[in-house]
């Protein structure tokens, strides 16, 4: 076939794909962060580590890491169930190496044996996407395993230029992960056996972890682009505390009252998931899926 022939299918394969770089997910018709008040960091946190590399400002709060320390902080009360919520913008450049994160997590209070809810921003390298990893982690390891329950994202913004709105809401039947209020991953508590269910509390953190984080270890943290920064603001924790009675109403990122993901919700995240997904454990094959029943196909 002549050249002439080829020219339009070319430029129609380089305008989608390029036109898909900055392409938004579906509308998800339902909001759950302006259902929630926001609080000043003093509200609802305190330091956990490396104080010297916080500043709080403007009721947030930066972090930073550098070759001396990095830093975290945690809220002041656990939570058994609730919606968690903060606005954040990360260092743009050369972050391989670099993990930023905001989480919940009881591993002070069950040291080896701990649950965890992770929303970790992988470090890259010049002109590659931030990665973002969401995690489920419950009762340490299983027969000296360490079972993670890992899916990966690449967004369709740029999380270096502006602040975003990232959030895990956590009941007692599921576990969502939004982003700007788009729901990009759920996780149904199928059995108490694979589902968190003990009190947590929630963090977050910049820290150095050279050894995976960024593809797999390849690359290092370099301080020669040192200080790593992680802002933080906008924060949002709401819900049933581990003192609230046991007649606490678990909050919701549902329109409906008894829970759930409503239909546009639900094509929202299945968009992001076929579009931006680079990574899900239960279609790893490499790995061993004994203790994540989940992945099982009926």
């Amino acid at each position: 076939m002549s050249t002439i022939f080829f020219l339009p299918i070319f430029l129609s394969f380089i305008f989608l794909h390029s036109t898909n770089a900055n392409y938004w997910p579906i509308s998800p018709g339902y909001y759950p962060s302006t259902k929630f008040k926001s609080m000043s960091f003093y509200q609802g946190f305190k330091n956990l580590w490396g104080p010297n590399h916080q500043s709080v400002d403007n009721n947030g709060i930066n972090i930073w890491l550098d070759r001396n320390s990095g830093s975290g902080f945690k809220s002041v009360k656990p939570f058994r169930s609730g919606y968690f919520g903060a606005s954040i913008k990360l260092q743009p450049g050369y972050t391989a190496g670099v993990i930023t994160a905001f989480y919940l997590s009881n591993n002070e209070a069950h040291p080896g044996f701990h649950d965890e809810v992770d929303i970790e921003f992988l470090g890259t390298t010049f002109g590659k996407p931030y990665t973002l990893q969401t995690n489920v982690y419950i009762r340490g390891s299983g027969d000296g395993k360490i079972i993670g329950r890992e899916m990966k994202f690449h967004l369709w913004f740029d999380p270096t230029k502006d602040f975003h709105h990232y959030a895990i809401l956590w009941s007692p039947r599921e576990i969502i992960f939004l982003v700007d209020d788009v729901p990009i991953r759920r996780y149904a508590r199928r059995s108490d056996a694979t589902f968190p269910l003990r009190p947590m509390w929630l963090y977050g953190s910049i820290w150095d972890a050279s050894s995976w984080a960024t593809e797999n270890g390849k690359y290092k943290a370099d301080y020669n682009y040192q200080p790593f920064f992680g802002k933080f603001t906008n924060f949002k924790a709401s819900g049933c505390t581990a003192y609230s009675s046991r007649w606490c109403r678990p909050v919701s990122a549902s329109p409906y009252r008894s829970g759930g993901l409503s239909r546009q919700q639900r094509q929202a995240m299945n968009w992001v998931r076929s579009h931006y997904m680079v990574y899900d454990y239960c279609r790893d094959f490499k790995r061993d899926h004994s203790l994540t029943p989940e992945c099982w196909r009926k």
